[in-house]
């Protein structure tokens, strides 16, 4: 008779959506074999036969209410303006005891529109892996994703300590490190360290493309280290950040403020020639850089 396998948390997963976050889940799933079954549902049957070929489903339907059905864990990985209808679509195929989760970095807006439609005796864990690429699709992913990155685990007040503990378990398996935080602090936090960095990097190059063909052309062509880093936040997923930011309003709009009053005092400064108010702004904001680094939160595929 064979072992059971000790790092199984869950002996059935079902994953709503696989592009980059989800492809990834289950191909570290699979790998180190957390899981005795992995039930996949996405919006196209081309992404369907994909992760058949290359292997991280062993089961894969268009219909979202099957895919759960007998799930002990649904990982809703779809953009978070899909969220509602999703939730609509599967809590019939829901069995009691299962939890559901996801990887949006929204977590106020989740709870909004997941809470209302949870059955009784499911459990809402609310999660956030905080790791990525500017890739997309099921062939994006790879199971090395989340080593050594912070998921972010925002349950609500109903939510009961076992199944926290479970999908803390689970994220460290993937390689997470846990924290968990309230929902409304959570928005805030990646407001200012995700969200407004998307959205100035959208900004600039977006800027850029609107200049004089020949300029814009040499921008592109001359690209160093900042300007190429823009480029590869500004590739993400127009879909996923077309709804961060209207789900996330409020704390985007707060943080986007400060910004700009500090844009204002910056701008000042070098019409003035106040070196010294430039150098010690920029000997500060290196010492954000060095915490970076010593959190082991610099890497290649960020």
């Amino acid at each position: 008779m064979p072992k059971k396998n000790s790092k199984i948390i869950f002996k059935r997963i079902t994953l709503i959506g696989i592009g980059l976050i989800g492809s990834s889940i289950a191909r570290r799933v699979k790998r180190d074999g957390l899981a005795n079954h992995i039930s996949v549902s996405a919006r196209s049957q081309n992404s369907l036969d994909r992760a058949v070929e290359l292997g991280f489903a062993d089961t894969v339907t268009l219909d979202q209410e099957d895919s759960v059905k007998n799930a002990d864990l649904v990982i809703i990985c779809s953009p978070i303006g899909a969220y509602s209808d999703i939730i609509q679509n599967i809590r019939l195929g829901l069995k009691p005891g299962a939890i559901i989760s996801d990887v949006g970095s929204v977590k106020q807006a989740v709870i909004r529109d997941l809470s209302p439609h949870i059955p009784e005796g499911v459990h809402l864990v609310p999660a956030h892996p905080v790791a990525g690429t500017e890739h997309s699709g099921p062939d994006a992913g790879f199971p090395e994703l989340f080593e050594d990155r912070f998921c972010i685990i925002t349950p609500t007040k109903q939510t009961n300590k076992k199944s926290i503990n479970q999908v803390t378990q689970f994220w460290q398996s993937l390689g997470s490190k846990v924290e968990i935080m309230e929902p409304n602090h959570h928005d805030l936090v990646m407001a200012m360290t995700s969200h407004l960095p998307h959205l100035i990097a959208y900004t600039i190059v977006g800027t850029a493309t609107d200049l004089e063909k020949t300029l814009a052309n040499e921008v592109i062509k001359f690209s160093a280290g900042g300007f190429r880093d823009f480029t590869r936040i500004a590739a993400s997923d127009p879909t996923m950040w077309r709804d961060v930011f209207l789900n996330n309003r409020d704390a985007v709009l707060e943080m986007l403020q400060r910004f700009s009053e500090d844009i204002t005092a910056l701008q000042r400064a070098i019409r003035w020639g106040e070196g010294d108010t430039l150098h010690e702004l920029f000997s500060r904001t290196r010492e954000a850089r060095r915490g970076v680094i010593e959190a082991k939160q610099e890497k290649m595929y960020d």
